[in-house]
């Protein structure tokens, strides 16, 4: 069973190819053996058996004669009527053995049809490119050579009506596989469709094609709208929650402002920077990347700037692959590698990125040197507001666990993923961001 999965194509034009062809393949070989073969072995015998008759006649008045002159001026005249030149004695163009053709359809056939019809005949040459029968009989005056045209023995070899029915089923599968082009491409337009929409990009499609499949696409469009609306209303409603939460926090801050300064003054400014810091994760968490539009971006510069802005300690460690402008949103790339590169530092003294550019994807590495997350946690680990250290406080400048959670729904945004692993080089955790290209 693995092998014929490994042998059928895994294609849509592929298999329907195969449909299409596998019978007409059958049909031709079927076609071709069963009935060809056997309809021109049938005529060639019939043929075969009717120029026998002739030849026995012949032979046997060659027999009947007194002297070879006797023979030759009796036979001579019924010889030529008949299509037939007759040598006595044979001489040496006469065969010595039965003569065929490897890939002679009929050749075979008319040599054992002349074995069985002439007790006399010792061998038969159809090998002549000119299409002459050469004949030798054994006769009481000698050896006898007779010549004739194979058209007598034998109709015309069915090459011109093979060319004719292969032509023809290369021209009708070409035609066919037209058509059947034309329905599987709105099939690959759906398709196409989708994964652009997964890859966070919204392209114009208009259902086509045969009836289930405008259905199809017609799913997929109200689908796309649910989704669309579903964002913006998201969108629309973290505004105004973003307005609602910040207004408040500003007049803690103004309020906390005209306090005498004095201890307990700055530790309630902090709470309130802490709690902005929270709101702003809570947000960025939720917005996602909905509000921005793919666009092609220098991902070089952009890991650059990244790090710039980070504290020291992280490092651009290489790039392979050659750089190329990739379709992505910015903004939202740099938020996940900033989460990353942030999450690294916070528990590690080096941190290294590493940008490796592939025909279908883009992977962004992120190796330290920290303790690392235990294989039987990573999954956990990417869930929103996990923190699998206790000691991550967020009132201790800790995170609220969802550094990892939007790097991830911006890699799925992207059509990509986000894996945990261990770090070779480094020895601490290895976090690799792909987004499909």
């Amino acid at each position: 069973m693995a092998v014929w999965q490994h042998i059928v194509p895994r294609s849509l034009y592929g298999r329907a190819a195969l449909i299409l062809l596998a019978p007409i393949v059958i049909i031709q070989l079927v076609f071709s053996v069963e009935f060809i073969q056997r309809h021109y072995e049938d005529v060639t015998r019939q043929m075969t058996q009717g120029v026998a008759i002739d030849l026995e006649y012949l032979i046997a008045e060659i027999e009947a004669a007194e002297t070879p002159q006797d023979a030759l001026s009796r036979v001579g005249p019924v010889a030529t009527a008949l299509g037939v030149t007759l040598t006595l004695p044979a001489g040496d163009r006469a065969p010595v053995a039965d003569l065929t053709q490897v890939l002679d359809l009929s050749g075979q056939t008319i040599i054992d049809t002349l074995h069985s019809q002439l007790p006399s005949l010792a061998a038969a040459d159809v090998t002549d490119p000119g299409r002459v029968v050469r004949l030798l009989f054994d006769t009481r005056h000698g050896p006898v050579l007779a010549e004739l045209s194979r058209r007598r023995m034998s109709a015309t070899n069915p090459h011109q009506l093979l060319v004719l029915m292969v032509f023809t089923s290369i021209l009708m599968a070409i035609i066919a596989y037209v058509f059947l082009r034309n329905q599987l491409r709105p099939i690959t337009k759906l398709a196409q469709a989708a994964e652009d929409f997964g890859k966070g990009r919204t392209v114009s499609y208009r259902p086509r094609g045969a009836q289930e499949v405008r259905a199809a696409g017609r799913a997929f469009l109200d689908m796309r709208a649910r989704i669309e609306r579903q964002i913006e209303q998201r969108t629309l409603m973290l505004s105004g929650v973003s307005h609602d939460l910040r207004t408040p926090l500003t007049r803690l801050r103004l309020g906390l402002a005209l306090l005498p300064e004095d201890a307990e003054t700055r530790l309630l400014q902090k709470d309130v920077a802490d709690m902005e810091r929270m709101v702003e994760e809570f947000l960025a968490f939720v917005r996602g990347d909905a509000m921005e539009s793919p666009e092609l971006t220098d991902v070089v510069a952009l890991v650059t700037d990244v790090l710039a802005r980070a504290d020291s300690g992280a490092v651009l460690a290489g790039v392979t692959g050659g750089t190329a402008l990739v379709a992505l949103r910015p903004q939202a790339i740099a938020r996940a590698v900033e989460n990353l590169v942030s999450n690294a530092l916070r528990y590690a003294a080096k941190v290294e990125v590493r940008l490796e550019f592939m025909d279908h994807s883009l992977r962004i590495s992120v190796d330290d040197d920290g303790p690392g997350i235990p294989a039987a946690q990573r999954d956990e680990a990417l869930r929103p507001f996990t923190r699998l250290d206790q000691s991550r406080d967020p009132n201790r400048g800790g995170g609220v666990g969802l550094g990892l959670s939007i790097a991830a729904d911006i890699a799925l945004s992207h059509g990509g993923a986000l894996r945990l692993g261990t770090s070779e080089r480094l020895g601490g955790l290895r976090v690799d961001l792909v987004i499909a290209r």
